[in-house]
């Protein structure tokens, strides 16, 4: 019997892959264990992780000196393939990369993804993923802008690296220099739907997840409007990208994303292609997908779902570290049966690596012992 491992990461405890393989260690020590053959494929939807995966599928790492969203020097790694190139907020601008109880939601910038993406396109690919989720700043983009060649400049005419708190001071700006993109397909992978600004926008959704008060909020969203207006002063089109789906996204840099020509995408179905699912689907009886957490934004189209429609018929079943949705099954998403690590243990394993681990090792051979091997994997 073969089984599709196709999860997502348990955010807090387990990268995609490890939470793979300790699911795997109890299929294969369950009853029919010895019938069962796993093939492993950690996967993403543009959050972070992305790498991670990019790197289990076969792409190589690619070092990149970066500033973090605080200004911190950092080295992070890309993902690079000889053609494709992914870039991830997360590693790059990302709230991962603060402090621990440390938050800046007017100080930090995005101008380390910028950095990214300027030593991902020094490689000379032909795509450049960029994977939106995990921002620690509202800056629009503009650091990132900045990283990329575009220059800001105050009212005395010093050039400057917006952060969110700071965009009030743009008096005008020069993207003549912004790196060369011709040729290049930039892609923006996202599954956040809102627009810049507005109740829906931006700072006003995901601020307080970055520490935002709600004064910071309107201080935020002002920023955000008068870069919006500064850029069509340049002649550029902020309105009209300000006004897309997904604009919002990681604080504002999928604005300046589109603002420099790239597509947005579903986060989850790009990086399916991107990572080969339907090559890993081949021949398999049985996917099991999963991530840290099951809940509304899942039914939305993250990962798990997306993975259950593209695997259809192959039946799909979904272990998660908490179900948050209070049902055993979703057969409208094709997903027959939920499995949860909170419902085995009264313990919080969302930040506990070795409990997450051994749970899912347990709940392989649960899954096990439900399992029907096909004839012709039946030996003696």
């Amino acid at each position: 019997m073969k089984i599709l491992l196709a999860l997502d990461k348990f955010k807090g405890s387990l990268s995609a892959a490890e939470a793979a393989d300790a699911l795997a260690a109890g299929l294969g020590t369950g009853p029919v264990g010895r019938h069962v053959e796993c093939r492993v494929l950690p996967l993403a939807d543009g959050g972070d992780g992305s790498i991670e995966a990019a790197l289990a599928a076969g792409f190589r790492p690619l070092p990149a000196h970066v500033r973090g969203p605080d200004g911190s020097p950092a080295i992070t790694t890309l993902a690079f393939n000889g053609s494709a190139a992914v870039v991830e907020v997360a590693t790059t601008s990302g709230l991962q990369m603060l402090a621990p109880g440390t938050l800046a939601p007017l100080s930090s910038s995005s101008d380390g993804f910028g950095q990214g993406i300027a030593t991902a396109l020094g490689h000379g690919p032909k795509q450049v993923v960029l994977a939106l989720g995990g921002s620690a700043t509202t800056d629009g983009g503009a650091g990132m802008l900045s990283s990329l060649g575009m220059c800001f400049f105050d009212e005395s005419g010093r050039s400057f690296v917006p952060s969110g708190g700071t965009l009030k001071n743009i008096a005008y700006l020069e993207a003549s220099g912004v790196l060369p993109l011709a040729g290049i397909d930039l892609v923006a992978a996202n599954d956040v739907q809102n627009p810049l600004l507005g109740p829906d926008g931006a700072a006003a959704v995901y601020g307080p997840q970055k520490g935002a008060t709600a004064q910071d909020v309107q201080l935020l969203e002002a920023g955000l409007a008068h870069l919006v207006r500064k850029l069509d002063e340049a002649g550029l089109p902020g309105s009209a990208c300000a006004l897309a789906p997904g604009a919002g996204s990681a604080g504002g840099i999928g604005f300046a994303a589109m603002l420099l020509g790239a597509r947005m995408v579903s986060g989850a179905d790009f990086f399916l292609d991107l990572l080969g699912f339907e090559t890993a689907l081949a021949d398999c009886d049985l996917v099991i997908t999963g991530e840290g957490k099951l809940d509304t934004q899942t039914l939305a189209g993250k990962l798990p779902v997306v993975v259950a429609r593209r695997a259809a018929p192959v039946p799909v079943v979904a272990v998660v570290g908490h179900n948050a949705l209070g049902v055993d099954s979703l057969p409208e998403n094709r997903i027959s049966a939920i499995h949860s690590l909170s419902s085995m243990t009264a313990l919080d394993s969302s930040s506990d690596a070795e409990l997450s681990a051994a749970l899912l090792t347990e709940l392989g051979k649960q899954i096990s012992a439900t399992l029907t091997p096909r004839k012709d994997s039946i030996h003696s």
